[in-house]
């Protein structure tokens, strides 16, 4: 468990290699609506391979205070997220240390990242499917929300359904939604205009990004765009960048039939930075 400068607690957990030598951390961020045991696997995989891999719930998700699937505040994960990371550091001392998230949590590292004290804490960032360019799946969306943010933030808006086809694997589809830490009812208000919000400052921030990253994306991912994770590779001021986009590929690229693959494909590029 990890408490916040709020007061709020947020769940933790951790996975340590078994011998073999800690070569590297990697902490781990959720997206949207789920949480960190979704990342079990990547995680146990990252051990196989020397890396240490360290997890939280952001605020509103898992074990986590807050009101499931709401979040008042991005600012709020992205500086949890600071917070846990000097933990982390102070726990593995001259120990690299990467960051990786996914979708929403992949905007949220981003937007920790574009801070220079983060900079010199981490050796760099993975990102699947980030949320840099996303459209409200409505238009009316961008015309009732900042009303309803103030009246009624934690409404449910119908339209935004939170079942949704991010992986072409049935049995995945139906292991992510019966999870009950697993958040399936439709986006709250509030939590859809941060979103929105953290979209708007990354697109228009994205030049600050000067840590070494590798970005992944499905081209046939409905719910963030690839041509965000295009941009941040165009913009970006690192010298040390790589996108992979990956044809006909849906949302949650680890739990695609592919997402061994793409595993890999990370830890190869993390074992070329320890």
């Amino acid at each position: 468990m990890f408490t916040t400068i709020r007061g709020d607690t947020l769940f933790t957990q951790s996975w340590t290699p078994v011998n073999t030598e800690t070569r590297g951390v990697v902490v781990l961020l959720h997206g949207l609506n789920e949480h960190s045991g979704r990342y079990d696997h990547f995680a146990k995989k990252l051990n196989e391979n020397g890396f240490k891999a360290y997890a939280m719930d952001w605020i509103g998700h898992g074990g986590s205070d807050g009101l499931h699937g709401y979040v008042h505040s991005l600012d709020y994960a992205v500086s949890d997220l600071k917070a846990f990371l000097e933990k982390v550091l102070a726990e593995n001392p001259g120990i690299p240390c990467f960051c990786y998230g996914h979708s929403t949590g992949a905007a949220i590292v981003l937007k920790a990242a574009c801070d220079p004290k983060v900079e010199g804490w981490i050796k760099g960032i993975l990102l699947t499917s980030p949320a840099v360019h996303v459209q409200p799946s409505h238009p009316i969306v961008m015309v009732l929300a900042p009303v309803f943010c103030l009246l009624a933030p934690k409404y449910q808006f119908s339209a935004a359904n939170g079942v949704s086809p991010v992986s072409r694997d049935p049995e995945a589809l139906r292991s992510k939604y019966s999870d009950p830490l697993v958040f399936t009812g439709s986006i709250r208000v509030r939590t859809g205009c941060e979103i929105l919000r953290l979209s708007t400052y990354l697109l228009q921030n994205l030049y600050k990004v000067n840590m070494p990253f590798l970005v992944l994306h499905g081209t046939s991912d409905t719910l963030t765009d690839p041509g965000g994770s295009q941009r941040l590779f165009d913009l970006a001021s690192s010298t040390d960048k790589s996108i992979k986009l990956y044809d006909g590929l849906l949302h949650d690229l680890l739990i695609e039939p592919e997402g061994d693959k793409i595993v890999q494909d990370m830890i190869d590029w993390l074992s070329f930075r320890v």
